[in-house]
């Protein structure tokens, strides 16, 4: 039985990670949401926490699918020291944004892949990025837009607040969800996926 006769799943509902998988050929036979608690521990950081995330949420779905291959990412943006979440609300979102405006940031995605026969693939990508220093008005529009809702940081790079990036410097996938070029080398280095 070759690696692809394997059942491949995706533990995450995140259609953009589905969309980026399927941008290196690879389309889930199964989409299994990890349902655990992303809270962060008491100090924990940015980078580690994302990595965690992916971990515990990979962990919890191969539990029930020991052979298949099951893939997790969580995606984390820091600002220093601080972790910002996904947005709850519109008045969340605002400040997320106010922070934001006119400062670099970092997004961390972490990536999981557990393989048939236990092993673990892992990694974190990071992307460096620059928010414009936004208006009170790009703000309440961006809020009015609903396109924060389900994203870390308040705000999703592939819709308007594309225009607030004049700087990038890493994988824009990454700040997507899924950071493709390493994505596809676990997956090669696990033996789904050919070099």
């Amino acid at each position: 039985m070759s690696a692809t006769d394997k059942t491949f799943i995706l533990a995450s509902a995140s259609p953009r990670r589905t969309q980026l998988l399927a941008s290196i050929g690879v389309t889930p036979d199964k989409i299994h949401p990890a349902d655990i608690d992303e809270t962060a521990h008491v100090g924990e950081l940015p980078k580690p926490l994302a990595l965690r995330l992916a971990n515990e949420k990979a962990a919890h779905v191969a539990q029930t699918h020991t052979d298949s291959y099951v893939l997790a990412a969580d995606t984390v943006v820091g600002v220093g020291r601080r972790i910002l979440g996904k947005a709850e609300n519109g008045a969340q979102v605002g400040k997320f944004l106010a922070l934001l405006s006119g400062r670099s940031h970092r997004v961390f995605t972490g990536v999981c892949l557990h393989a048939p026969g236990g092993q673990i693939y892992s990694r974190v990508c990071e992307t460096r990025l620059k928010m414009k220093r936004l208006s009170q008005v790009e703000i309440e529009q961006y809020i009015a837009s609903d396109e924060w809702r389900g994203k870390a940081g308040g705000y999703g790079i592939q819709g308007l607040a594309g225009g607030f990036i004049p700087a990038i410097i890493g994988s824009y996938s990454n700040v997507v969800g899924l950071p493709v070029y390493e994505t596809r080398n676990l997956l090669i280095g696990a033996g789904y996926l050919h070099g």
